[in-house]
């Protein structure tokens, strides 16, 4: 059970501020949205830029100063919980900044509002953020080229129409074709085309079982100029042919026995 301490606070820190923590008494969530710092806990030292989050637990004393030319402004929540929720060391450069100040930003908004569902949705973007702190602190160490092709495959799944060359992707994460090959295999399990093709039999599924489109329809929307082809690749994949999804087409097929491959051999 979490309990919130204080409501969801920013601020700009003033061009003289420092920060000398007494012992703190509960947990406490420290952000950093925008600015340039430093900060240290016992014999640990860190800079301060936009990512920066900070769980501390009660007894922790931080020291922290910033640069009062690009002053900081952070945002943060005392809380209590009874959950484990030890990390070791207490902070971590989150990558995605912009997913931060949307959770920072609604918790503000919530509390605000005053009602049960407010406090409800502070609490919520509190075990976030906490936990987004706790898989960054755990997660395996990611080289720079695996969130290349994080970015990339998020691409390819939120435009699956588009048709990407090896050489286009590659050029992407900077690597030669065959490097990249080899590490988008490692990182997806398939091929840099195979993955793209999952992604638009994936859309297409969604399309002819969600929309009511028609199999012509969603095969020209996916950008395939020849409707059997597009029912062949859909049926190797998938088990089945698209008719049997489409709610409009007309025709339509008993389920196939056993289960679907979710993607052909390579």
């Amino acid at each position: 059970m979490t309990h919130l301490n204080s409501p969801p606070t920013f601020w700009r820190c003033e061009p003289s501020w420092s920060w000398h923590s007494r012992p703190l008494g509960d947990h406490l969530l420290w952000c950093v949205l925008d600015g340039r710092g430093h900060m240290s806990l016992g014999d640990r030292c860190s800079e301060l830029e936009p990512g920066f989050c900070a769980v501390f637990r009660p007894g922790d004393a931080p020291i922290a100063g910033h640069n009062p030319g690009r002053r900081l402004l952070v945002f943060g929540m005392h809380f209590d919980t009874a959950e484990d929720i030890a990390t070791d060391p207490r902070w971590v450069q989150l990558g995605d900044l912009s997913l931060l100040t949307s959770l920072a930003r609604l918790a503000d908004r919530s509390h605000q509002r005053g009602d049960a569902l407010g406090t409800r949705q502070t609490l919520l973007c509190l075990e976030q953020l906490v936990a987004l702190v706790h898989a960054e602190l755990t997660a395996p160490p990611r080289e720079k080229v695996d969130r290349v092709l994080d970015e990339i495959t998020e691409t390819i799944r939120q435009d699956p129409r588009r048709r990407w060359s090896v050489t286009e992707l590659a050029a992407r994460a900077a690597l030669s074709r065959a490097q990249f090959t080899r590490r988008f295999i490692a990182h997806t399990g398939l091929t840099p085309t195979r993955f793209q093709i999952n992604a638009r039999i994936e859309r297409a599924h969604h399309l002819l079982s969600e929309t009511g489109m028609s199999v012509t329809q969603v095969a020209s929307a996916l950008g395939y100029a020849d409707l059997a082809y597009f029912s062949r690749q859909y049926r190797q994949h998938t088990g089945h042919p698209p008719t049997w999804c489409a709610g409009t087409s007309g025709v339509h097929e008993p389920p196939p026995t056993g289960p679907a491959p979710c993607a052909a051999p390579e």
